[in-house]
Parts: C-alpha cells; structure tokens; sequence
C-alpha cells in the first residue's frame, strides 16, 4: 500500500509522478515518539515534539497516546524538506508548519533561526590569517583589515536589522524567565509529590510505622502485616484495578478495624462505592479461606505445656476450653419467621449469636457459625460441633447457661459451671468456694470477647441484613466469615490472658 500524508488537504503520495519529476528529494515521516525512559531533558523535549506534531496534524484519530503507524507526514510541510534534530527546538523544522490545511498553528519563519545561526558563528573565535591581523591591530599596529563578502554579510543583519536585535533580546530575557519558572514549578512539583505520598494509603503510608499499622489495621507490627499479605496474595485478583493488593488488605482490615462507612473509605482510596464493597467481600472470602485454619482446637499435650498455674491450682491440668456466647446486633428482617428467630429476649434486639471457647491461655480454640438469638446456648452448643471437639478427660468451662452436663459427659469429659441453689435458700461453703474458683478465672473468655470487639469494631455496629444472607453456593453468611476472621486476627495478636515477656 502506497505511504500518504495525514495533513489536512494534502494529496501527496509515494508514487505521485509529480512528486517524482522534482527531482528533489521526497519522504514521509512518522510522528516522533516519546522518550520516556531517556534522561529527564530528553524526556521532555521528546515530549513537547510529539505534542507539537499532534497539534499540527489536527486530526481526531489522532492522539498523544494513540498515533497509527500509517499516519506519516511529507516533505512539503517542512521548510527545508525534512524534520529538524529533535534537540533543536528553536528550529522552525522541529515540527510541521507549512500548508497545514488549518490555521490553528501559524506557519513558522526561517528569519529568526537564520540570525540566531548568524549570531553564534560571529561569536566564534576566527583562526588563521585574519585572526593573528585582529590581534596584531589590537596591540597597536595598523593594518589594513581585509573586507570580505563573508565578513559583511555577518555584520549586516546586526548594522541594518537592528530592531530584530531588539525583539531577540527581549525574547532571550523571556525564555530565561520561563526558565527559571520550570525550574520553581519543578521543584514545587516534587515538594507537593513528597506531600502526597505522606497521605496516600499505600505500603510507604505504613512501613516503619508499628503505631499506626495497630491503629489502622489491629496486627501489632508491619512485619505481621506484609506476612498477611504474602500468604494471602496469590488468591487475590491481579493488579490491574485501580488499587493494589496490598490497598485491598487494608481498606478490609480498616472497615474491620474502624467500622468507617464504605463512603468515607470511597473517598480515602479514591474509587467507588460498588468498587468498595466488591474489593470488601472479595478480600473477606479470601482472608477467610487462608486464615480460618488459625482458629484451631490444639492437643492437651499442648495446652498443658503452658498451663497458667492459677488453672493447675484450683481444676488440675486438664482444663481443655473456657466457653460463651456473644451476640451481634443485625437488623429487623422483613420475613415474620426470620424476625422471631433473630429476636433475642435478653439483649430485647434482633440479633445473631455465637458460641466462642478459649484455651487458658487466651487464643480462640472454636468459633461457631450464627445462630439466630432466639436459639439457647445449650442447643447451640449441642448442634454446632463443639462436642465432637472433646476428649475423654478434658474439662470444660461454662457459665450456667451451658446445662449440657450429660452431652459432655457422653464425650468422656467434664463440664464444670456454677452451681445452683435448686430451691435453697444459700448454697452451701463448699459450693461456694467453687463458685468462686471458677468465677475467678471464666472471666477470661469474657475479656477475650471485649477484646475480639474492640479491636473490630465492626462487630459492635449493627449488622446489614446482607451480610446474615448465606454466600452462594455456601451454608456460611459474609458475617460468618468476618466473625471468624477476626479471631484469626485476634489469635496473631499479643493474649490478654498470659502476660508477654516485655509487659511484665
């Protein structure tokens, strides 16, 4: 196919016997790129020309970031027939002028570049003969100074011309002044993007800063962070959205941890509200599947290798779980069957319950699916997995909701709750004391609860009717996951219960 030019109203094309008879010589030539990746003074130049080339071609189909291969320029549109060096910006061939089919870009003139050319070269030092001759009158001695056709011609544009000297000079003084105005916007641009940096919610926003990774996130360190983000980011969609991986594990973890409104994160990350939510349950599903695991029912070799000494004390070494029930408030559904099962007689809201066990020491062992507040501990307890949990021997402790004496035993194992006056008028010393005993240290589970909700205070809002709504394809809602995430998240953070080494 024959090359032609993409100037308006131009018709010049490569076998073009018109073109051919002039004997001259002919081409087409191709917008000039960009140089991005050369050194900085390159890269802008570069830049200004394509720009400059695009504003002269004037075509819609043509843009900065889009330039066809076949849109070529020809030789009738530069004064001396081709492209000037790309360096040489004063050059009225840095970029087409002629016949350009609009008059949006004014035709550029040679007259200025001709006497900025004529100008440097009479600055230069003459050699030879007639520069010894300026040197030898210089000194005192009078010699007849040859007069040369060259030698006036250099001088007649300054003798005659001299109110273009006037309007290059005053150009000169411009071009210093623009200048100078780069340089102070370039370093403004930088001071301004050292700025934004500060403020943008990305790795560099939380490297190096344990305070605020606590604060944003609930994880003790960055290092802990970044380890949650490795584990997690193969299963994470690639980097293609607006946001990185590692924004989408902290824009999770920040509803999470401050319950802020999808709104106000919105805004924080710069992207929309569906774009929010999707990034959400996306990054839940997936914190969900790698740290689930974390929630875990350990060996009673284990949990008596680090027995706190107040259980050995008061129960032996065979205390295997401390258990209770916490609820979430949700929403009034609309459904009449789902309102009654959700209302809950003791908080007088609708709301979800969870059965929650800790070991002595402090981690969350179990974590149980919702359940409508209606239901009973004891029948959540029963039916939710817990007992299957057991082995023979363990001990369990509960408070006096959890009358699920027989089901324990039938496991092999113990359960241990306050006792009851069963038509007494006070219970008897030994009770009592036992009472007290257990009191004393199922306080624990309780303080492990305030903390599991302080730390994601989502969990103290009210829950959206969405969120008690079972996943496709799953009997698990999106509040389950989120409950059980953050016990995960909890577990990976210092225990309330057994003292670390620096806090004593």
């Amino acid at each position: 196919m024959p090359r032609t030019c993409c100037i308006i109203n131009c018709t010049s094309r490569e076998n073009d016997s018109r073109v051919k008879s002039t004997g001259n010589a002919f081409g087409f030539y191709r917008i000039p790129a960009w140089k991005r990746n050369s050194p900085s003074h390159v890269s802008e130049v570069t830049k200004r020309r394509r720009m400059a080339w695009i504003a002269a071609i004037r075509r819609p189909n043509i843009t900065f970031e889009n330039t066809p291969p076949h849109m070529l320029v020809c030789s009738k549109h530069f004064h001396n027939g081709k492209p000037a060096y790309e360096m040489l910006e004063c050059d009225p061939d840095w970029a087409p002028s002629l016949k350009l089919g609009h008059t949006e870009v004014k035709a550029s003139t040679t007259a200025r570049f001709d006497r900025l050319k004529q100008r440097s070269k009479s600055k230069q030092p003459r050699k030879g003969p007639r520069s010894s001759g300026a040197e030898t009158a210089h000194a005192g001695e009078i010699h007849p100074a040859p007069v040369t056709t060259e030698t006036t011609a250099e001088s007649q544009p300054q003798q005659i011309n001299p109110k273009h000297e006037d309007e290059d000079l005053q150009e000169c003084k411009m071009c210093s002044q623009r200048l100078q105005e780069i340089a102070h916007l370039q370093e403004e641009n930088l001071v301004l993007k050292k700025e934004l940096s500060k403020k943008k919610l990305d790795m560099e926003f939380l490297k190096d800063e344990n305070s605020k990774v606590k604060f944003y996130t609930g994880l003790p360190s960055f290092a802990l962070l970044m380890g949650v983000l490795q584990q997690i980011s193969p299963s994470l969609p690639d980097t293609d959205r607006k946001i990185s991986q590692f924004q989408m594990l902290l824009l999770t973890l920040m509803r999470l941890r401050l319950n802020l409104p999808i709104a106000h994160i919105a805004h924080l990350f710069d992207i929309s509200r569906t774009t929010t939510s999707t990034v959400f349950n996306i990054t839940v599903n997936v914190l969900y599947a790698h740290l689930s695991p974390l929630v875990h029912w350990p060996g009673r070799h284990c949990i008596q290798a680090s027995m706190p000494h107040q259980y050995v004390e008061m129960f032996g070494d065979r205390v295997t779980v401390i258990i209770d029930c916490f609820e979430l408030f949700i929403e009034r559904a609309q459904n009449l069957r789902a309102m009654a099962e959700t209302y809950s007689t003791y908080k007088s809201r609708h709301t979800m319950k969870y059965l929650i066990g800790i070991t002595p020491q402090g981690t969350i062992s179990f974590i149980s699916k919702g359940w409508g507040g209606r239901t009973s501990d004891k029948r959540i307890a029963e039916t939710s997995g817990f007992l299957h949990k057991l082995s023979p021997g363990d001990i369990v402790l509960a408070d006096r909701g959890f009358d699920i004496r027989e089901s324990v035993a039938l496991m092999g194992a113990t359960l241990k709750i306050p006792a009851f006056t069963r038509g007494r008028s006070q219970l008897q010393a030994k009770d009592v004391e036992d009472t007290r005993k257990l009191a004393h240290v199922r306080i624990h589970v309780e303080r492990v609860i305030g903390c599991l909700r302080s730390k994601y205070t989502i969990l103290n809002d009210t829950i959206r009717l969405g969120f008690v709504v079972p996943c496709e394809g799953e009997n698990m809602t999106l509040l389950d996951k989120i409950v059980a995430v953050s016990c995960a998240l909890t577990n990976m953070c210092p225990s309330v219960v057994v003292k670390q080494a620096s806090d004593e």
